[in-house]
């Protein structure tokens, strides 16, 4: 398996090289900041065009809350992410990329779900079909 990790650029000008991630992504990380709700709320555009690139109903996705070690100036509840997230029926973590928590675990999930959907190839069988030209 490769995997290949991306960010999505988010400027305008990147929109064509953003739709072609888009469109060959098989899953995605849609990151948000506890501290700060509006990242939230950009989220869900970007899902949005994700659905509509990769002209999908669902895909491998996790909704991350990343600076869980901030707790102190959080914004955005943990029943907030979770709500969004049983709404686009996806998997939710909260994770610090600064403190190290649950990093590895939002990727492991995100390829256990890419591995889910993707069919696994078929076994070569060990005989090996003659072709006859007449």
């Amino acid at each position: 398996m490769v995997t290949a990790l991306r960010g999505i650029p988010h400027m305008e000008q990147f929109t064509a090289m953003r739709d072609l991630y888009m469109k060959n992504g098989q899953g995605f990380l849609l990151v948000y900041s506890i501290t700060q709700q509006s990242s939230l709320n950009d989220l869900a555009d970007l899902r949005e065009q994700i659905l509509r690139v990769k002209d999908v109903d669902e895909f491998p996705l996790v909704l991350v809350g990343n600076k869980c070690d901030l707790e102190d100036e959080r914004s955005v509840g943990r029943e907030q992410g979770q709500r969004l997230a049983n709404e686009w029926r996806c998997s939710h973590m909260e994770t610090s990329a600064k403190a190290r928590i649950n990093v590895n675990e939002v990727f492991c999930d995100l390829v256990r779900q890419i591995n889910s959907k993707t069919p696994e190839p078929k076994a070569r069988s060990s005989k090996q079909t003659k072709c006859c030209v007449v």
